[in-house]
Parts: C-alpha cells; sequence; structure tokens
C-alpha cells in the first residue's frame, strides 16, 4: 500500500476525491465517488480538464499532488458510498498502482467504472476487478492523430467485454460516420454505444442536444447529456 498516485487538485487545492453524481454515460445519474488522477497520453483539443496534463498552461506542483493508495482509500471510503468512479486525465497510465487501490476497495464491496481513452490495454487483473469500462475513443475532433487515437490491441480487448460501453464525443453531425466505422471495425454493438455532445457550457451542451437526440432516434444509439455541466457549468470537484 506503499505506492503512489499523482492526484489532481481541487480549485481549494484540495485531493479531487468527491462525492456527486455520474454526469455522462450508461450509468448517468448515480451517486459515486470520484477520483480524478493526473496526466494524459493524449491531447484532445476540447479538453475541459487540462488541468490534469497541459504543464505549458498549468502549474503540475500547484495542479496535482502525490497520494499512497491507503491515504486514497481513506479518503474514498469516508464518503461511505461503494461506487467509485476512476477518472483523468487517464487512469490506465497508472493502472499497476492501480490495481492494489481496487483490490483493497473490491473486498469492500466496491463497484467500480474507470473512464478511458481506450488506447492503453488493460491488464489482466484490471479486467478482474473493473465492473464498467466507460470507454472513450477520440475521433478527429479531438485533435490527436489517428495513430494515437485508435490502438488496435485496446479497443478490441475493451469491444470483447460485456462491461464495457463506448462513449463518442460528437461535435459535428459528421462525426457519426467516424463513429460507424470504428464500430464495424471491432464488432461494436449499438447497444454500447453512446453519443455525447462535446460541450463545456450549458449553451453549448442545449444547442448540440437539440440535434444529436434526434439523430440518436434515427440511428438507434444511446444519447447522453452531461449533466454536471447542466447542473453546476464546467467546475472542478462536481
Amino acid at each position: 500500500m506503499s505506492e503512489l498516485l499523482e492526484v489532481s487538485r481541487k480549485s481549494d487545492g484540495q485531493p479531487e476525491i468527491f462525492q456527486s453524481i455520474q454526469g455522462e454515460g450508461a450509468s448517468a445519474g448515480t451517486p459515486s465517488v470520484f477520483l480524478r488522477l493526473a496526466q494524459c497520453n493524449l491531447r484532445c483539443a476540447w479538453c475541459d480538464t487540462k488541468y490534469t496534463w497541459d504543464w505549458a498552461h498549468f502549474d503540475q506542483a500547484k495542479e496535482t499532488t502525490k497520494m499512497s493508495v491507503e491515504d486514497i482509500c481513506n479518503a474514498v471510503s469516508a464518503f461511505g458510498m461503494k461506487r467509485l468512479i476512476i477518472t483523468g486525465g487517464e487512469p490506465l497510465l497508472h493502472q499497476d498502482k492501480l490495481f492494489p487501490l481496487c483490490k483493497w476497495l473490491k473486498s469492500s464491496g466496491y463497484v467500480f467504472e474507470i473512464e478511458t481513452n481506450g488506447t492503453i490495454t488493460p491488464s489482466p487483473e484490471m479486467l478482474s476487478l473493473i465492473d464498467q469500462w466507460n470507454v472513450s475513443p477520440k475521433l478527429a475532433n479531438s485533435g490527436n492523430s489517428p495513430q494515437k487515437r485508435e490502438i488496435t490491441p485496446a479497443l478490441k480487448t475493451f469491444a470483447s467485454s460485456k462491461r464495457s460501453f463506448f462513449k463518442f464525443v460528437i461535435s459535428e453531425e459528421s462525426d457519426v460516420k467516424e463513429v460507424e466505422v470504428l464500430a464495424d471495425k471491432y464488432c461494436i454493438s449499438k447497444e454500447q454505444i453512446i453519443l455525447m455532445p462535446q460541450a463545456a457550457t450549458k449553451a453549448a451542451l442545449n444547442m448540440r442536444s437539440a440535434w444529436l437526440t434526434k439523430l440518436c432516434e434515427e440511428k438507434g444509439y444511446r444519447f447522453s447529456s452531461r449533466l454536471h455541466i447542466m447542473l453546476w457549468g464546467n467546475k472542478r470537484g462536481v
């Protein structure tokens, strides 16, 4: 339990470990505890958590803190809620250190979700522990190169798991063509696919939701809003 994880900070400087509702995806609205880790292997143009990785514009020493697995487990347990959502950044950059954390909490009855960009293959140990994978493969609208955003072994692993949902960030209607290509290539079922508007403000969320919900109805995909944006705006720790 001596491993250290790099955790992002809330606006008040405290570690970004907090209680809220899941704002996106298949379990949207579910009361949960969140753990946000720092560092990411992609550079999405529209990312609304750049403070977890963009050290050209943010001070890493100010925005992150190192915590032991034991201290994180204690902080999570203090909320008394048994659902933990691990997000980032990209959590699977830290999966060797996450495994003892998840194993320890699993023995206390925790259920886990991990938010991932789908570029890193989870270890067999992590696959056995995580209850839900919220996989968000990045499209061209992210600004990442195809070579960086589409890693075939990782996507094949997630696509083969019944615990995976694929959440795609949609900026324009034409983005859905990319989703369909990936779905065909990796045999992702429509039941696993969730389309979500690219939006960091309520205005953008409302605008894109209007046409994206109709598109989901036409094509048979699930729609996800961003409840935390709708309720609180683009803030940390909510």
